[in-house]
């Protein structure tokens, strides 16, 4: 429990600046890792410098220091933290969210946990029960690769138990969904529904029969059916949502938002909604939106560039997909599955052929937008990097991203770096694929896959961030994930291919400075600083000092956002 403290200081010993008055907040008797390179400016090798105390007024960091040197800044009005010794880190930054989707899988059925079909279906039937009649069931998070079957699911399995209520529930990696059979009529889909572009209708190979499970693409097919949420259903999950950052310590998050997919979300819609909630005052978490880059002609219709926006709310990225993922086996690969010899994966729309998405690409950079691109396939992410050569020699400006960036061909860790592309990974992906992983890649191609370390030695810029919800938002697992490659099933306790392995201050660098410099916003946040955004995270355990084992089981005890506290743990 951080206890308050008695307010004071000796009046002689304040700053000749006028803050007289006193700080808003401080913090003192504790850990602080800074962020700050201890060695001075451009010292980014360094160790982080630790103080002991920090000063907050008016949103922002006045001074950073020692117990002693901070008394000055006490006041009336300021509000004292004892940190009792805890760590205190920089604001947590999410590269890669899903922000109101997540909020809205806050509020539905989650069935990651379950390690059977039967567990599958017996849930999905006690969901049903509680829903009014012919409402849609949405959510899922389902992984087939927990269960001993490791057997896609079926629409025969959970048509008796779901009644009059048509079902979309997504795959953990959204790259697949299951659709019982009442949601394909209201849909109209059947056997002589033709494949999309970019997606697969899985079907029975004897019957041609739709199975249920739609994927990448073709889910757009059964969405186009779901009615869109009503206002209260969606501020309902962006308050579930933002109560789930601040409970993970995470004071911003980049929020990848979509047009048609999961929940029938609009970029518009998810903005003005953020805006309200920003005038109104409920808004605790910092968001940098990143649109669909098929949009970006509307955004610059508009006047909007990059980095445009204020303390709370940037905009001006746009991001596009150039595969599917691992897990549905539609990531584009250079060489065929290992358990499907058959398969490569595939491009999604944009990529097929690739100059459809070179020429949106192009025209979003001469915008001014950040360009970010999802690609997890060896080939995704090799196209992907030969667009971004082509569009500026000087692609460190830029700052293109790609998102996830799972599975290279070892040389194009090399251009990574030269180019200065932002690798915006997810660490908690190669805890949890790193179960079943080797049987798709093989044991060559695995060994270059989720590979942070070799793109911070190959001097790529690294954003962490979780896929939310994908994977858990917490950043504590995630730099859990990173620092020790623990797969999920206890089989790896010493890290799978643990030369891929970060230490604890790199993977948190990657969710504060990272993630900040990935959204142009490093002046601003990711390390504590003064004049920099009073963001700070007091968390129950020294990361640098226990077990890297034990980093799972911290938690967050306090979240601060501008020098407000929005969440304690007490």
């Amino acid at each position: 429990m951080l206890l308050p403290m008695a307010v004071g200081g000796n009046p002689s010993s304040r700053p000749p600046d006028g803050s007289k008055r006193g700080a808003d907040l401080v913090l003192m008797h504790g850990k602080i890792w800074t962020g700050e390179p201890a060695s001075g400016p451009g010292a980014k090798s360094s160790p982080s410098k630790i103080a002991q105390a920090v000063a907050i007024a008016n949103e922002r960091i006045l001074a950073v220091g020692s117990d002693a040197g901070i008394q000055g800044y006490l006041g009336s009005n300021t509000r004292v933290i004892d940190l009792q010794g805890r760590l205190a880190v920089p604001g947590m930054i999410d590269s890669h969210t899903h922000f109101i989707i997540g909020g809205f899988q806050l509020l539905s059925i989650d069935l990651k946990d379950t390690r059977s079909e039967e567990e599958f279906v017996r849930r999905v039937g006690e969901k049903a029960k509680s829903l009014a009649p012919g409402r849609w069931m949405q959510g899922g998070n389902w992984d087939e690769q927990s269960w001993a079957s490791a057997k896609l699911p079926t629409r025969q399995m959970v048509d008796a138990v779901t009644g009059d209520h048509p079902i979309f529930l997504v795959r953990y990696d959204e790259h697949a969904a299951l659709a019982n059979s009442l949601a394909l009529k209201l849909a109209g889909v059947t056997r002589d529904t033709p494949d999309p572009v970019g997606g697969v209708i899985v079907r029975d190979p004897a019957t041609r029969e739709p199975t249920g499970i739609f994927k990448d693409a073709a889910q757009s097919l059964i969405t186009k059916a779901i009615p869109p949420p009503s206002e209260a259903e969606t501020i309902e999950a962006l308050r579930a949502a933002l109560a789930e950052a601040a409970r993970a310590g995470l004071t911003s998050v980049h929020s990848i938002t979509v047009d048609a997919n999961s929940w029938n979300g609009s970029f518009t819609g998810e903005i003005q909604l953020l805006r309200r909630a920003e005038m109104e005052g409920w808004l605790t978490c910092r968001f940098y939106e990143i649109v669909p880059i098929v949009r970006w002609e509307k955004l610059l219709d508009v006047g909007i560039s990059r980095n445009m926006g204020d303390d709370f709310i940037k905009l001006g990225a746009v991001k596009g997909f150039a595969d599917g993922s691992l897990g549905s086996a539609t990531a584009w690969m250079f060489e065929p599955f290992a358990d499907e010899p058959a398969n490569r994966g595939i491009p999604l729309p944009l990529m097929d052929p690739p100059a459809k998405m070179e020429a949106l690409a192009h025209g979003a950079d001469r915008a001014n937008m950040q360009i970010c691109i999802h690609a997890i396939g060896d080939r995704a992410n090799a196209e992907i990097l030969d667009i971004y050569e082509k569009i500026g020699s000087n692609s460190a400006a830029h700052r293109f991203r790609i998102e996830h960036a799972q599975h290279l061909r070892p040389k194009d860790f090399a251009r990574f770096g030269k180019m200065g592309i932002i690798a915006s990974m997810q660490p908690y992906h190669a805890i949890d694929d790193g179960r079943w992983a080797e049987k798709r890649l093989g044991p060559e191609r695995v060994k270059w896959s989720y590979a942070w370390r070799s793109m911070l030695d190959a001097g790529a810029p690294l954003a962490f961030g979780s896929d939310w919800p994908v994977a858990p938002l917490s950043p504590i697992l995630g730099i859990y994930a990173a620092v020790t490659r623990a797969t999920l099933d206890g089989k790896h306790p010493g890290g799978w291919y643990p030369e891929q392995r970060l230490t604890v201050e790199e993977a948190l660098r990657a969710y504060t400075e990272g993630s900040a410099y990935a959204a142009f916003q490093e002046s601003e946040k990711g390390s504590i600083a003064p004049g920099k955004l009073g963001d700070v995270v007091v968390l129950s355990d020294d990361l640098f000092a226990i077990p890297t084992a034990q980093i799972k089981d911290a938690h967050v005890v306090m979240t601060i956002v501008g020098g407000k506290i929005v969440y304690t743990s007490d």
